[in-house]
């Protein structure tokens, strides 16, 4: 008898028109907030960008233009450890291409790899040596997109390791490398770990390494100036930022009630993100990462309405997130951009580090739409001498 838990089916992203009428009903309708003095990013979106952003929304954003171009990358569903899995698997026209995981983090989706998948399977079409070709896989993460509403709680990176374990296992791929930012790079190392027979190669971008504990003088002065820089972003990012932090690991069901009723709402929570961590700071971010992009972003959380179940898979377990981890002993790459933070000499506590890449002029978080191409060359030169 077939085990159906374990079938891969196909999937085609197909909103139903009664959902883009709501949303656009909504738009119209939307009640913007008095602007607090000033109206700038000391206190948050401000109302007249969020304005700008809603009447791009409603007017000119065309969802099917953008669902029909996501449905050109083969996209599939399956079923691990009793939640939906959905997933992008793009093969390489190249036989001995290497498979390669790529996961993403909070507040992004797939939809940051888009740029990167083209240039990783199919390196020839794109300047680039055959030789380095990938297939890629990009899971979408348990409670995040169309791989939610979650079903069970317990979803930590040990946890969703082993689901990426499974589903690679299910493709049929027994050596494969691992890629991720932002929670992308909790889980990533976390697969090494679980399927070290597998992974050949761990490469992250950001967030590795960031000491949370009080450094004496001693220690702070061991750091070079760019690592100090980026310990004083961190001590910053704890003073002004950790406010999101608190609120979805302590109460997303509370903030999920408000997104999931006002899409204007969830904009804001993410936009306010995307101006914070890419790079420039001072830029606005739908000029770093395109209009089109940010808002097709948006959309997957407000059409999927899992802005209170992607929350509470990131920020609101208690088990592993954060835990300190030995190393897995696979080779592991990390890059980081300017907008970024990582410190070798605590990275190196956690993992197996072989390569170290800091890119201080251009960058940010969201490295896969900010710099695909930086990005790409990166993972190809790493893993070149681990196929």
């Amino acid at each position: 008898m077939t085990d159906t838990t374990k079938t891969i089916r196909p999937f085609r992203i197909d909103i139903a028109q009664e959902q883009l009428d709501d949303l656009a009903d909504r738009l119209a309708r939307t009640r913007f907030g008095t602007p607090l003095p000033g109206d700038d990013w000391a206190s948050g979106v401000p109302t007249s960008y969020l304005v700008e952003l809603v009447t791009y929304w409603r007017d000119e954003f065309d969802w099917r233009a953008q669902e029909k171009s996501l449905n050109t990358i083969p996209q599939f569903v399956t079923e691990i450890d009793g939640q939906n899995i959905h997933f992008l698997h793009a093969r390489s026209p190249e036989p001995d291409a290497l498979p390669l995981v790529l996961t993403h983090g909070w507040p992004g989706s797939f939809v940051e790899f888009l740029d990167v998948i083209g240039p990783l399977t199919d390196p020839a079409a794109h300047g680039g040596d055959p030789a380095d070709a990938f297939h890629v896989v990009v899971p979408s993460l348990p409670g995040f997109g169309f791989s939610g509403p979650v079903r069970k709680p317990g979803w930590d990176t040990s946890r969703i390791a082993t689901a990426w374990a499974e589903l690679m296992s299910r493709l049929g791929y027994h050596r494969y490398g691992v890629q991720g930012g932002d929670i992308g790079a909790a889980v990533s190392p976390e697969v090494a770990r679980i399927a070290r027979d597998a992974v050949v190669g761990v490469h992250l971008n950001g967030n590795v390494g960031v000491p949370f504990h009080e450094l004496d003088a001693a220690e702070r002065s061991s750091l070079s100036p760019l690592e100090r820089d980026r310990l004083d972003r961190v001590s910053r990012f704890m003073s002004e930022e950790f406010g999101y932090i608190s609120i979805q690991s302590t109460r997303p069901a509370t903030l999920g009630a408000a997104l999931a009723d006002s899409p204007v709402g969830q904009l804001a929570w993410i936009v306010d993100k995307f101006r914070e961590w890419t790079y420039p700071r001072e830029a606005l971010p739908h000029d770093v990462v395109g209009i089109d992009r940010l808002l097709t972003n948006v959309m997957l959380y407000w059409l999927s309405d899992t802005a209170s179940s992607s929350a509470y898979v990131g920020y609101a377990q208690e088990s592993s997130w954060g835990a300190e981890k030995s190393a897995s002993g696979i080779p592991t790459a990390v890059i980081v951009f300017a907008h970024d933070v990582g410190i070798r000499l605590y990275a190196e506590q956690e993992h197996a580090i072989t390569r170290w890449t800091d890119v201080e002029d251009r960058g940010g978080h969201f490295a896969a739409l900010e710099e695909p191409e930086t990005l790409t060359a990166d993972i190809r030169e790493f893993f070149a001498g681990l196929r």
